[in-house]
């Protein structure tokens, strides 16, 4: 593809409005300095110098569709406590819009929070609740998702499922069927819980490990012929477009119309895998919106994948660094 090709499809990114449903978190930092052992107990004693919280689950992803120069519309369950007020500064601060976020005081705003001490990560303290939204609140968001599709243009749409509880079966089949009867194409970054309910869906993006747990086959990661065969049985079930499988440091696959094809991994510096299913989810709903075929679908969304794995921490893609090695690989 020549240059001004991948020029006209990046700045069309700033003409989308993208709306991501799913489980959002606070991804908490504390970093430190270990100088003793605990006289309590063989662990070691963390003295703390700084901490920091960050964006992250959904809102990552939101974050990536941002830096790409789009406008990303993120909706979810919160708590009302006082990380739900730690959230909304953080989306504040960002610039993102807090039109599609509900807040239950009978449900938890999830917090990760890593120990790093010394460059090594010690620990992580999850808080969280992971039970299914309740009947009543479960109604109020999907008719607030509902409400901001009906007043609002929005070119894709994307499932962000942590395995937490806010994205129920009535909310996938709900806004899917809006989405398919309004032509808006749907994206989804499955968990195990809801696997087999994203059904009609446009592009159904889990990883090796998700599809083997999810479709209940065994399959070595490098036999592609056997991946084809079960993306062909998932394909049947779900009736989806594309099936989009992250491979690692295999790189992606995704088959379309009986065909599958294989895209390797990008030669990196690996530092931090973490963020990535976000950053290349993110990026494949902005090419989905641009109408791109689905090996450039994949290939700029592995690209992007692979990059953010070269910074430590969950952090958003850098449309420029994006732009640059996909003008590298497509020109």
């Amino acid at each position: 593809m020549r240059n001004p090709d991948i020029k006209s499809i990046f700045e069309s990114f700033k003409q989308f409005n993208i709306l991501i449903i799913g489980d959002v978190m606070i991804d908490s930092y504390m970093w430190g300095k270990v100088d003793r052992i605990s006289p309590e107990a063989p662990v070691p004693i963390i003295m703390s110098s700084a901490q920091e919280y960050r964006l992250g689950g959904a809102a990552n992803v939101a974050l990536n569709i941002q830096a790409l120069g789009a406008n990303p519309i993120l909706c979810s369950v919160i708590g009302n406590g006082s990380k739900s007020k730690t959230f909304h500064s953080l989306l504040k601060k960002r610039n993102l819009t807090s039109e599609g976020i509900l807040k239950d005081e009978n449900r938890k705003t999830t917090v990760k929070t890593r120990i790093i001490a010394d460059n090594q990560h010690i620990l992580r303290v999850d808080e969280e609740l992971d039970t299914e939204l309740e009947k009543e609140t479960e109604t109020e968001f999907t008719k607030k998702i509902l409400t901001i599709l009906s007043e609002k243009q929005v070119n894709a749409i994307v499932f962000e499922d942590y395995d937490k509880g806010c994205i129920t079966p009535e909310v996938i089949k709900s806004i899917v069927d809006f989405a398919n009867k309004n032509n808006i194409p749907t994206l989804v970054d499955p968990k195990k819980r809801n696997f087999m309910e994203y059904k009609n869906v446009t592009l159904f993006k889990p990883n090796f490990k998700e599809l083997i747990e999810g479709s209940k086959t065994d399959i070595k990661k490098g036999d592609f012929a056997e991946i084809f065969v079960a993306s062909q049985k998932l394909h049947s079930q779900l009736k989806t477009k594309y099936l989009l499988i992250t491979l690692s440091e295999l790189g992606v696959f995704i088959s379309h119309n009986n065909s599958y094809q294989t895209i390797p991994a990008e030669i990196r510096d690996i530092a931090d895998v973490s963020g990535a299913g976000d950053t290349l989810i993110g990026t494949a709903s902005l090419c989905l919106a641009a109408g791109l075929e689905p090996d450039l679908i994949a290939g700029i969304s592995n690209i992007a994948g692979g990059l953010v794995c070269e910074k430590v921490g969950v952090v958003p893609i850098s449309k420029d660094q994006l732009f640059q090695e996909v003008i590298e690989k497509y020109s």
